[in-house]
């Protein structure tokens, strides 16, 4: 059975996109990275939000430009948004409830990871007691505003396990395990 995994890159203050969803920041952290490297065949679709997938690109200056991980996977893309377009790319499927593209996404994943990505569909994933791992790649970096990683008005405890802790190039990556959460 899939596992449900919230990959992401954050700076230091916790923001994963500066003010108005900017994720140019981001493009001087990018490079090589093993954990990255060694998640990307282990991964067998992606959940995408719609801002993430309508969103700013870290790498729309190289040939990685559109694509996941930068071009380093192909697989099926399930987008949750409320105005799917006419048309989309291939191996791009968009619902329009987050029940029915997690069940899409799972099933296409097999007994691998479904990649989330963007945050407010992670916490909608967390939320409902479905996001399993969370990946966090800290950059040496701080934004001072932007989006969080995780925003929960009024707070929210959820207890993790670490299970990976590694320095890597522009980052250092932090593994966890979601353990329960409450409120």
């Amino acid at each position: 059975m899939a596992k449900m995994l919230y990959s992401v890159t954050m700076s230091l203050d916790g923001f994963i996109a500066g003010p108005g969803a900017d994720m140019s920041w981001l493009t001087d952290h990018l490079g090589p990275n093993p954990v990255v490297d060694d998640l990307i065949g282990e991964v067998g679709a992606l959940l995408v939000g719609a801002n993430t997938y309508r969103g700013d690109d870290p790498h729309k200056n190289d040939e990685g430009a559109g694509k996941a991980f930068g071009g380093g996977w192909e697989g099926p893309q399930y987008v949750v948004t409320h105005h799917p377009p006419a048309e989309s790319a291939p191996g791009v499927f968009f619902r329009t409830d987050v029940a029915t593209a997690l069940a899409d996404a799972e099933a296409a994943a097999g007994d691998r990871y479904v990649n989330v990505l963007g945050a407010d569909l992670a916490r909608q994933c967390l939320e409902a007691g479905r996001l399993d791992e969370v990946l966090t790649f800290v950059a040496p970096v701080l934004l001072g505003d932007g989006t969080r990683l995780f925003h929960h008005p009024g707070g929210r405890t959820v207890q993790l396990e670490r299970v990976h802790h590694s320095a890597v190039p522009h980052a250092t990556a932090l593994w966890f395990k979601v353990l329960s959460s409450a409120g």
